[in-house]
């Protein structure tokens, strides 16, 4: 008898609803883990991707390292919303946010914390893990 394949679903502890369990980029957990929120960059041509990617759509390699997503970034735009799509809906309000950073931007949530009324178009803002109250990992923008 041949021994059982594994399967890597680190991903399904990802957010407040993981609808994806397996990726190819199984390792942006384990760096939430490690208390790092981290992309992507192609070896070969140097393309920046996050959310983090495994093959390049540039020049078509696999050859990616991690990076840390740290420092500030720019927000640039911000939205509340009343309505949420299917399984989020125990997290309403919330504010989803839009954060440059130069060579990458980065989507994601306000820290639960902060308002519309707390943040401004342009302010510095950095990007931290989140661990929410069951135990999921996430990332969430905070005032730098």
């Amino acid at each position: 008898m041949g021994k059982k394949r594994e399967i890597d679903d680190r991903f399904k502890r990802f957010g407040t609803v993981s609808f994806t369990s397996t990726t190819k980029v199984n390792d942006f957990i384990s760096h939430l883990d490690e208390g790092k929120v981290a992309g992507t960059k192609c070896k070969d041509c140097g393309a920046v991707f996050f959310p983090p990617r495994a093959d390049c759509y540039k020049c078509l390699t696999s050859d990616m390292e991690w990076f840390d997503v740290s420092g500030t970034g720019k927000l640039v735009s911000y939205s509340k919303l009343e309505y949420a799509p299917v399984g989020f809906e125990g997290d309403l309000p919330y504010c989803i946010a839009l954060l440059d950073y130069g060579d990458y931007k980065v989507f994601g949530r306000l820290a639960g914390d902060l308002t519309p009324e707390g943040v401004e178009v342009g302010m510095e803002m950095k990007t931290v893990v989140n661990t929410l109250p069951n135990g999921q990992v996430n990332y969430v923008f905070e005032k730098a």
